[in-house]
């Protein structure tokens, strides 16, 4: 029987387990592997030794599940690290694109014509009221 609490720390290292390994295989492409932890090299050579005996995609599963048992075990997690369910796993397809980002449409201009459109008030406007309240107010203090 698995306690809620327990699913609760299972689904937290399976995400955490997720983002780090698209994070330090991100770092690795980038020639950057050299800067992480010594455990997250200790993961990466385990998927370079998987990814020698299988796919891309079930070498990448298989050891985002060696970091899901051990950050499992690290977050407190009680006995074996459960499965989680097939529906928190869907969208791991990492084609290794990047989604570019459209730009939404501009908004058009409301025409000035209108007769809801307002005039901005000019900032000599402004500045000259503000003068005109100081004033008053050293006057009323005197």
């Amino acid at each position: 029987m698995i306690k809620a609490a327990d699913m609760l720390i299972a689904r937290r290292a399976d995400t955490r387990a997720r983002a780090d390994f698209a994070t330090w295989k991100m770092m690795a492409k980038l020639n950057g592997a050299s800067a992480l932890p010594p455990e997250a090299q200790n993961f990466l050579e385990s998927y370079k030794t998987m990814l020698a005996q299988m796919g891309e995609a079930d070498a990448s599963e298989a050891t985002i599940q060696l970091m899901y048992k051990s950050y499992y075990a690290e977050m407190g997690g009680a006995g074996t690290a459960p499965e989680i369910p097939a529906r928190a796993r869907e969208g791991t397809n990492d084609t290794g694109n990047v989604t570019a980002f459209r730009r939404l449409p501009n908004k058009p201009k409301q025409g000035a014509s209108g007769p809801a459109a307002k005039r901005p008030l000019p900032v000599a406007l402004i500045f000259g009221c503000l003068v005109v309240v100081y004033v008053a107010i050293r006057m009323y203090w005197r």
